[in-house]
């Protein structure tokens, strides 16, 4: 059996552009993965394999790879920074143990830094930070650090402190070893020298060396009594406390250096293999029954446990689906049948490989502790969980938030329309937070996604991957409806035609519920007017009816309908009675219950040069935005505001314009608030009459 704890599974996650996927490259090439380094500019980066990625040079799906280093084996993820694929980030830190947090030397904590922070804070995986970029102009080790406390309110323990900036950074000083490495400045990031510490920061060294060993020392109360009596740790006592102090949560392990410039990886690595935990020493993940109840039991990190795996991705490539899977406990055999939790199917697993971003290398097996990637799994999804069928149990599923934005697309030619439903198909497999559906009224086909990016990638992969051209309509935006009075009603089903009739009354209250509480249902009826055994059926036609709102016919949110009273017949009652009785009263109250539509409000966080201030935020207002917050920064201004997505269409073309193309934004879902009148209304005229059109 493998020993476990020379495993590290660790993700590299940071906003857009602070260099992940450089960071990546040249780890794949300290560790003798690769020989030539592709750099993403070039579009030639070994984990941006897809031709989207490599011609917008960003990263859009997060890509696996195995390597060693130190004799410890990694398997590392390569995950997105664009906002529009956070979902890969949420499920890359679900199956992952550590993590490499990437921050800009010179733009510092960006917006997506903090959501993927987040991310990682829920997920309780633990971090190092590499502070990257430092060759570059306006680039300040120093104030990324107190950005990280004071935006993330993290704790940093800075382990290397810079040699010179921007063009004049050459090196690290290693603070364990006050050991500094200088680089020569070739191509080859073997290539440099461990010397002394230059003299003009041997104080600053001994400064932040009294930080670190002082907060690593808070781990171990012997070792801080013997240190504030005069005697110093040594450095494996320090490393063994900076690791417990790392998993714990406690602090992270804070790095510097230039990806593109080959330096300071080194140090990475060895704090990924000297502070991040092993699969042991995480958390086991908790088991839950087949209706999402907690049983109390844990996957245990152990080969001779039995088998738990989590199927935290599919892909889809020239040899067929991929489905990629960590396996958390027992051991996974090529050829073994194994149980899907979630289908209730066994399935058999067909061939193992470890993936090495887009090659990949055959396996027999794989125990707790692996990320591999397996073919020939049919019925297997995202966050399905595979496990031994005599001993079956569910891992934690994962949750994905709900799309936002829709656009309605068709083949150009008729020969098309089959190959776009299979392409389709296999993309909803791919990706949880793209949703697919047919219009019932006028038979399109509608996309849903997170953003604008979000879909324009999936038309462009619809078209180069599938081969299928297809026209795109308007963006739709996700409203929604609600209503903001109580109503009392009444309402009585009956139809008397030969035989045995329908019969059902209903007195009820339809009123608002609290915000995010979606729709609840109460009974209060007593002495059997309503019998039990009907209630729930009246429960479902309400909830079934919320689908579609009064004013738009879209969905209607918060809303709380309490059964107070009813009458039925002996004969002529059944829940079939009673639940045409709910339907027709849903149609018949909300209505009265001035309802109300809702937009979806964005959280917009805009990077714009300081010139350009008043511009950005005289524009965002003129969107309807409230302007939540300004910070000024080094080499911009970073303003937070709240917008209605509907305003806030193509409007990275606009911010470039205004700021000559320096600025950047993100956005991400925030919550539905109420659309004004002179909105709503021309919302719901449009929506009318293109229903009408169909």
């Amino acid at each position: 059996m493998t020993d476990l704890s020379k495993y590290r599974n660790i993700g590299i996650f940071a906003h857009v552009d602070a260099g992940k996927t450089t960071t990546t490259e040249r780890i794949l090439k300290l560790t003798g993965k690769i020989h030539k380094i592709g750099e993403v500019h070039d579009g030639a980066a070994t984990t941006d394999f897809m031709d989207q990625e490599q011609e917008r040079g960003i990263t859009i799906q997060s890509a696996a790879t195995t390597c060693m280093w130190n004799d410890h084996r990694l398997n590392i993820i390569d995950t997105p920074g664009h906002v529009d694929f956070t979902i890969e980030v949420y499920r890359s830190l679900k199956v992952l143990d550590g993590g490499v947090g990437v921050f800009c030397g010179s733009g510092g904590v960006e917006p997506q830094s903090e959501t993927n922070w987040r991310y990682a804070n829920e997920s309780k995986v633990a971090r190092v930070i590499f502070v990257n970029k430092l060759d570059r102009i306006g680039a300040d080790f120093y104030r990324v650090v107190k950005q990280v406390k004071e935006v993330l309110g993290a704790n940093p323990l800075v382990m290397t402190l810079p040699i010179g900036t921007e063009d004049d950074f050459v090196g690290v000083v290693d603070l364990l070893t006050r050991k500094a490495w200088i680089w020569d400045g070739s191509d080859d990031p073997t290539n440099y020298q461990i010397t002394d510490v230059p003299e003009d920061m041997k104080d600053l060294v001994e400064e932040y060396r009294e930080a670190m060993v002082e907060s690593a020392l808070d781990q171990d109360d012997d070792l801080m009594e013997a240190y504030l009596e005069g005697e110093q740790p040594s450095e494996e006592d320090l490393k063994r406390c900076i690791h417990k102090g790392t998993v714990a949560l406690e602090f992270f392990p804070t790095y510097c250096g230039s990806a593109f410039k080959n330096k300071g990886v080194q140090n990475v690595l060895n704090a990924v293999v000297d502070y991040l935990p092993d699969p042991t020493e995480v958390p086991p993940q908790p088991e839950i029954d087949l209706e999402g109840n907690p049983t109390g039991g844990k996957a245990l990190v152990d080969p001779g446990y039995p088998l738990r795996a989590l199927a935290f991705k599919i892909m889809d490539d020239r040899y067929g689906a991929l489905t990629f899977t960590r396996v958390y406990s027992g051991v996974l055999k090529k050829g073994s049948s194994v149980l899907n939790t979630f289908t209730g199917k066994t399935e058999r697993i067909g061939r193992i490989v470890e993936m090495h971003a887009d090659s990949r290398e055959e396996r027999d097996s794989a125990q707790a502790g692996d990320i591999v990637a397996l073919l020939g799994m049919k019925n297997t999804r995202t966050g399905h969980t595979l496990c031994d069928p005599d001993k079956p149990a569910t891992l934690e599923p994962m949750v994905f938030p709900d799309p936002v934005i829709s656009i309605a697309i068709a083949p150009k030619d008729k020969a098309g329309m089959e190959k776009m439903g299979v392409a389709l198909n296999k993309m909803i497999q791919e990706d949880p937070s793209f949703r697919v559906e047919t219009d019932d009224d006028s038979g399109e086909t509608i996309i849903k996604g997170m953003g604008e990016l979000h879909l324009d990638i999936k038309v462009d992969i619809l078209k180069r991957t599938h081969g299928v051209e297809v026209e795109m309509g308007k963006p739709q935006v996700a409203y929604r409806e609600t209503i903001t009075q109580r109503v009392e009603d009444t309402y009585t089903h009956k139809k008397q035609s030969g035989g045995s009739g329908q019969y059902g009354r209903i007195d009820y209250v339809v009123e608002p519920g609290e915000a995010n509480s979606g729709y609840q249902f109460e009974s209060l009826v007593t002495g059997g007017n309503v019998p039990r055994e009907y209630w729930s059926a009246i429960e479902k036609a309400f909830g079934a009816s919320m689908e579609q709102g009064t004013l738009a016919g879209f969905p209607l949110l918060d809303v709380k309908v309490t059964l107070m009273d009813g009458a039925y017949h002996a004969v002529d009652s059944s829940a079939m009675a009673f639940e045409l009785a709910a339907k027709a009263a849903y149609r018949q109250t909300v209505p009265k219950a001035a309802p109300q539509l809702l937009e979806p409000i964005m959280k917009v966080d805009v990077y714009t040069p300081e010139d350009h201030v008043g511009d950005v935020i005289g524009d965002l207002n003129r969107r309807r935005g409230m302007i939540k917050s300004q910070e000024p920064g080094p080499t911009g201004v970073r303003v937070k505001a709240d917008a209605p997505l509907s305003e806030m269409f193509g409007y990275i073309g606009h911010l470039r314009t205004m700021t000559s193309g320096r600025g950047q934004f993100s956005m991400e879902f925030s919550h539905y608030a109420p659309c004004p009148k002179n909105v709503a209304d021309e919302v719901i005229k449009e929506t009318l009459e293109r229903k009408a059109n169909k």
